[in-house]
C-alpha cells in the first residue's frame, strides 16, 4: 500500500527527467533498490519529518537511501529536481500570474 507521500507516475516523470544522465552510456553496477523507492523514502522523511533510522522498513534501508540523499544533494539532482515544473506557464484560476508551483518540494 503506497504512502501519501509517495510520487505519483506524472511526478516521478518529472523528477526522472531531472536525474543526471549515465556517465558514457554506463550507470555502473546493478542496483539493489529502485530508484523511484529510495525517493519515496526521502519523501516520506521530508513529509513526516522522522529520522532516517524511522524510515519504515518497506523502504530500502535507512544507510543506502541516506547515502543516496547525499550523492543527489551534492550532484544537484534534488535542486534540478526541486526546480522541475509539472507545466509551465500554466496559470492558476485564482490569479492571472504564472504559477510558481514545483513538481517537488524537499
Amino acid at each position: 500500500m503506497p504512502y501519501p507521500s509517495d510520487l505519483t507516475d506524472a511526478q516521478w516523470e518529472i523528477v526522472k527527467r531531472a536525474m543526471p544522465p549515465a556517465r558514457n552510456g554506463r550507470t555502473g553496477k546493478p542496483r539493489r533498490y529502485p530508484l523511484r523507492e529510495m525517493w519515496d523514502a526521502i519523501f516520506y522523511k521530508v513529509k513526516n519529518g522522522c529520522t532516517w533510522r524511522a524510515l519504515p522498513h518497506d523502504f530500502p534501508p535507512h544507510s543506502v537511501v541516506w547515502q543516496q540523499y547525499l550523492r543527489w544533494r551534492d550532484n544537484g539532482t534534488l535542486t534540478a529536481a526541486r526546480s522541475s515544473r509539472p507545466v509551465a506557464g500554466k496559470t492558476s484560476p485564482r490569479s492571472s500570474r504564472e504559477d510558481s508551483s514545483t513538481a517537488i518540494s524537499l
